[in-house]
């Protein structure tokens, strides 16, 4: 099997090619990226060593119709897995027409030319974030059948996506899975988002900033046990569906700070506090029973443990940050 990888030079992206191409010595991967500030061809140089026989990176932007059609034609993949986006709330707030270039009108292109070589499958990744937010004290979760609520930019462009993918199945039966994490963590990810930034500074002494509301909550997930959802419903997932992909586990900003500190071995004078940004959601917890039930897919990873070889990782690459 061919896979079509879009956004693979980012941090989920990366993980999950080098993931796919461990386990299925016979399968290719195709992978399609623009290289922005937060793609990096030094995630996948290990990737490009080991495997140059059934690796091709080609750089380029899934908005181009034209291109992106010239490049299915040529390489003929049986599956895409639509990882590109534009990730970053606080840029959203600054930025946040880039955001739906990419994230709508870039699916878009891709379902587009996914429907007209008549794709074996289109699988999309998206975030807990298009549900919206959860307070604090509730004991709701998110299940699959929860309305969007996206409260910023990021958030909306996400949730258009998603709907854009439905869309596509209910009007041209394109083949379509969807997958809802919540956050990830672990090798690789660009050191402007939680985990990274925390290690990174503290490292260097440099001053952690944590937004004031630290008590809001997010439930993290391992990058690797991200990437064996998505091998699950590749495999087993019913055409059509959404699975909720979490680990039930949640932490606050202040207790990620805190356990960072005590792996680095670091005082807590380093923590330091900012206003929060616009639409800063107080809680997500996805309810992904279905895809546990359903797929028998579990998490592996421990997030005591997973963010101590998080951390050990970008301890030893430092050149790389």
């Amino acid at each position: 099997m061919k896979l079509l990888i879009t956004g693979g030079a980012g941090f989920i992206g990366c993980n999950f090619i080098r993931y796919w191409l461990q386990r299925y010595p016979k399968d290719s991967v195709v992978n399609l990226d623009l290289l922005t500030y937060a793609g990096n061809l030094a995630n996948l140089a290990d990737v490009e060593q080991n495997y140059p026989d059934r690796y091709h990176f080609v750089r380029g932007d899934i908005r181009e119709y034209p291109f992106v059609d010239d490049l299915l034609a040529r390489h003929r993949p049986d599956v895409i897995v639509n990882f590109a986006s534009e990730s970053h709330n606080s840029r959203a707030v600054l930025n946040p027409r880039l955001f739906f270039e990419t994230n709508v009108m870039g699916t878009q292109t891709l379902l587009d030319v996914a429907r007209e070589h008549q794709i074996a499958r289109f699988h999309h990744i998206s975030t807990c974030e298009v549900y919206g937010d959860l307070p604090l004290d509730s004991p709701e979760k998110f299940t699959e059948e929860h309305p969007y609520r996206p409260r910023t930019p990021y958030n909306a462009s996400k949730a258009a996506a998603d709907h854009l993918v439905r869309a596509y199945f209910e009007t041209f039966h394109l083949p379509i899975t969807i997958s809802i994490c919540s956050n990830n963590y672990g090798a690789y990810q660009y050191p402007e988002k939680l985990i990274p930034l925390l290690t990174t500074n503290a490292m260097d002494d440099k001053p952690m900033t944590l937004y004031r509301n630290i008590h809001n909550r997010r439930e993290w997930l391992s990058v690797l046990d991200h990437c064996r959802a998505i091998e699950r419903i590749l495999q087993k997932g019913k055409i059509g569906e959404t699975y909720n992909v979490g680990s039930g586990v949640e932490k606050s900003i202040e207790d990620i700070a805190d356990m960072i500190l005590a792996a680095l071995n670091k005082p807590s004078t380093l923590k330091t506090y900012v206003p929060d940004r616009p639409g800063h959601d107080r809680r997500y917890l996805l309810d992904s029973s279905k895809i546990r039930r359903e797929l028998g897919w579990e998490p592996q990873i421990d997030f005591e443990s997973g963010l101590k070889d998080t951390i050990r990782w970008y301890v030893e690459n430092r050149m790389w940050w």
